[in-house]
């Protein structure tokens, strides 16, 4: 199983996240993620870096880091430049990069509206996140967030990995007999025992948020 960190990008400048990708590097960890949001979820005066150029950065100053927005959410540009964006990564990191994509919910729904930025409904982002991915799947690995099973069933029909949010190991479990499943989430209260059971449910990946302490990460790697 493989373990990656989310950036702390809701900040005015890229100083922090640059760091923390650096201890993340060193540490053996095997990615970095940064968030895709106008601000961060319900704090509509606090910045947000976007995430392409902070993980440009990043992939050009550590070599071993694996890359990838997490996610990426389909609409908030049009899907040729989501597409163009990923290529452009995908060319200065190549074989480094993860396409993670979304679909966004109400609970971002406010972003869309502050910034006139239209409102799809499920179907249709449904619609533009497969064609996003069948445009990357085959340079890159493409990650779906995932949701209702019509979502999920998508996902697996355009070769994607199912990528849970705060899941539980059983609900790795159900959903790993369809096909491979990554697991983002908040750092546990349990941080080994938890590794050890999403580890043992299937996951591929464990990705954590900026809090999550990265020479915990490598401890656990070294005894697992």
């Amino acid at each position: 199983m493989k373990l990656g960190v989310l950036l702390p990008t809701f900040r005015d400048n890229a100083h922090d996240a640059l760091a923390f990708a650096k201890r993340a590097a060193d540490a053996g960890l095997d990615g970095v993620f940064a968030y895709d949001h106008l601000w961060p979820m319900g704090t509509p005066t606090r910045p947000s870096l976007a995430p392409f150029p902070v993980l440009t950065a990043v992939a050009r100053a550590n070599s071993t880091l694996v890359v990838g927005p997490l996610v990426a959410r389909v609409g908030l540009v049009g899907s040729p430049h989501l597409i163009e964006q990923f290529t452009t990564l995908h060319a200065l990191a190549p074989g480094r990069v993860i396409a993670t994509l979304g679909s966004g919910d109400k609970l971002s729904t406010a972003e869309n509206v502050a910034y006139d930025i239209p409102e799809r409904n499920a179907d249709e982002r449904r619609a533009l996140m497969a064609e996003t991915a069948r445009a990357l799947v085959d340079t890159m690995p493409v990650w779906f967030g995932a949701g209702n099973d019509t979502t999920n069933g998508v996902a697996r029909d355009v070769g994607a990995v199912l990528n849970l949010w705060n899941a539980t190991p059983e609900r790795v479990v159900t959903l790993r007999s369809g096909g491979p499943v990554s697991w983002a989430g908040p750092v546990p209260n349990d941080l080994v025992t938890s590794l050890d059971a999403l580890n043992d449910a299937g996951a591929t990946w464990v990705v954590l948020t900026p809090d999550a302490d990265v020479a915990a990460l490598a401890a656990w790697r070294a005894r697992s």
